[in-house]
């Protein structure tokens, strides 16, 4: 009775590990397909007083962290031009690894 109930929740933990790994595994997968978005939705979802720059102020998200270097003319905003020609992120798989 005893070796039945160790063979059952062995058979059900690893039902759960491998349930999860799985769902992990996918959720990985769709980041990596997924595109990023166009210069007119950056602007549709940050462009708040629809003045077609994107201010200090309405910036966020990865986007703040790059801000002056997107900025090429340095006047404190962001136009279509600018982020059209911005470098794009490289996207990689995973944390970055050590390098030694």
């Amino acid at each position: 009775m005893k070796n039945n109930s160790l063979k059952f929740g062995i058979l059900v933990s690893s039902f759960f590990l491998f349930a999860s790994c799985n769902a992990f595994g996918q959720s990985d997968q769709k980041r990596q397909n997924q595109e990023p978005p166009s210069v007119e939705k950056i602007f549709a979802d940050l462009d708040k007083d629809e003045d077609g720059l994107i201010s200090k102020k309405e910036v966020k998200g990865p986007l703040k962290n790059d801000f002056a270097k997107i900025d090429a003319d340095e006047d404190g905003f962001i136009s279509k031009e600018e982020m059209e020609k911005a470098p794009k992120p490289k996207r990689g798989k995973g944390r970055p690894e050590n390098k030694k």
